[in-house]
């Protein structure tokens, strides 16, 4: 089994999976209507992508496992998920904010990952690169129209964005398997993403009428390396309790 390309695949797809279901726990609550059915979306085209990746994990392990037994039956440290999709849903602009940071990252990574030498992964993020550019836009629109919008407004997601910020230094630190794969072709680094990631959210960070935070190295643990937040335990329990109490079910 080629342990990097498997262990890749899981990153890819546990924070992917992580920020559906977190999505998923906000359904019915966003502020109208109209914004439910389009964050319950982005939510569903968060799973498909999980599942794709997945599902390329289980045929990698190919010891009988499935995409569902990586998804439910996974103890916490075995998940790959960044520490910024498993911040709970605080409110609105938490869940905004943190949907625009990932946005940010996952239009220059799918853009990157359609150039890699394997197959799979590559029609995977070609596949997925609209979704995700939709996205961006949404978002991107989003912090604008708050940041601009009320003093009230503005000032909760300024705080949201100053709260995630610290999260967000995980999104270029290149794991073991980023590092390996990088040098075949198959996978890019994390830390080659940064610089354009920054000016997209600094852009728009500034016509928001907001001000970007310091950059704060808040760990050296984290959640590329099944390293995580207090959050992920509470979550997977959540998730994975119908499963694992009927573990012969059929869905």
């Amino acid at each position: 089994m080629n342990h990097n390309l498997f262990n890749y695949c899981l990153q890819l797809g546990d924070t992917s999976l992580i920020l559906s279901h977190r999505i998923a726990e906000y359904c019915s609550k966003a502020p109208h209507l109209e914004e439910d059915l389009a964050i319950t979306n982005v939510g569903l085209d968060l799973l498909g992508q999980a599942e794709s990746f997945l599902k390329y994990a289980a045929e990698i392990k190919n010891d009988g496992t499935n995409e569902d037994d990586l998804a439910y039956r996974r103890k916490e440290k075995d998940f790959k998920s960044i520490h910024l999709s498993e911040i709970p849903n605080f409110d609105f602009a938490f869940i905004i904010t943190r949907q625009f940071l990932i946005d940010a990252y996952n239009s220059l990574l799918f853009s990157k990952l359609s150039e890699s030498n394997d197959e799979t992964i590559s029609g995977i993020a070609k596949k997925s690169i609209k979704e995700i550019r939709y996205h961006l836009q949404r978002s991107k629109e989003w912090i604008i129209r708050l940041g601009q919008g009320t003093n009230e407004s503005n000032k909760r997601i300024q705080n949201a964005i100053d709260e995630l910020w610290m999260y967000t230094n995980e999104l270029f630190y290149d794991s073991e398997s980023e590092i390996e794969l990088s040098k075949e072709g198959t996978a890019t680094l994390s830390s080659a993403l940064e610089k354009e990631w920054r000016n997209i959210t600094s852009r728009t960070i500034l016509e928001a009428g907001l001000s970007v935070p310091e950059n704060i190295h808040y760990s050296l643990q984290y959640g590329k390396d099944g390293i995580h937040t207090e959050h992920l335990g509470y979550l997977l329990a959540e998730m994975q309790h119908l499963p694992l109490l009927y573990p012969d079910a059929k869905w």
